[in-house]
Order: C-alpha cells, then structure tokens, then sequence
C-alpha cells in the first residue's frame, strides 16, 4: 500500500475551490480536517486518545504553528517532536503509513496537486525521520520485517 492509497473523493460533491498556495488559512484547514480524521481511525484513533485525553485545541494549535513553520518560514512552532512521540505508548512503525495515507488524502482534498505533493513530501521526511529515530538500532535489520 502507498501512501496514495486512499478513498477516491467524490467528485460530484460540492467543495470550495482547491488552494494553489499555503497560507495559514490552508494550514488550518489542513490540520483540523487531517486530526478530525485521525481521531476517528480504527488504528490512529485510540493512540492520539490516550496521548491526547483532553482538550485538543493545544495540540491543534501547535501542529499549526510546526506546519507554519514548516511551510511558510514563521518561525512559530518551537519544540522537539521526536522527543515527544518517544513517550506515547503503542507507536509502531508502520503506524506512520496509516498517518501518511490520511495526510496525503486530506492534502488532495484541499489543494491542487503540486501544492498537495509539496506537502505530502515534507509529511514523508518527516515520518521517514521519526521511524529512524524511534525504532532504528544498529544491530537490528532495518526496515523491520513484519512479523
């Protein structure tokens, strides 16, 4: 599977125009629409639950400011997110597909198809990154096979 394996959007359905450039407000859309769906995920969901039991507006505002700092340079998000993820319990490798599939789906919705590769590509370093630095050990193979 690939992170381009998702359900196709229904074209007939009546949606705002595609966003050919980021901005906060394409940031916003992003992140709420992407963690409204991560928080119903059969396999996401019940991980972000319990590493997020309560209100979501702080993590909602933080993923903004980490995708503005990301995307557009502002300079906002300040933190160390492998650090954080180290502490969530039940993260496993592949869980960072599972995300990839719902990030590229979400970024195909909300923009045109450069802007969403653009995105999609930094959301694939990113996971590629995090991988490494949670699960790769030096003698271990790698990438780890399914068992």
């Amino acid at each position: 599977m690939t992170i381009r394996d998702h359900a196709p959007v229904d074209a007939t359905a009546t949606r705002p125009p595609l966003r050919d450039a980021v901005t906060e407000d394409g940031i916003r859309d992003l992140v709420d629409l992407f963690y409204a769906r991560i928080r119903s995920d059969p396999e996401l969901g019940p991980i972000f639950a319990r590493a997020i039991p309560g209100d979501w507006g702080p993590h909602l505002a933080t993923m903004r400011d980490f995708w503005s700092s990301l995307t557009l340079a502002s300079g906002r998000y300040k933190g160390n997110p492998l650090a954080v993820h180290r502490r969530i319990e039940g993260m496993e490798p592949h869980l960072f597909d599972r995300w990839l599939v719902l990030f590229a789906g979400t970024c195909d919705e909300l923009f045109t198809r450069d802007l969403a590769a653009a995105f999609v590509d930094k959301a694939t370093r990113i996971a590629e990154s995090f991988k490494l630095g949670l699960f790769y050990r030096p003698d271990r193979v790698w990438p780890p096979r399914a068992t």
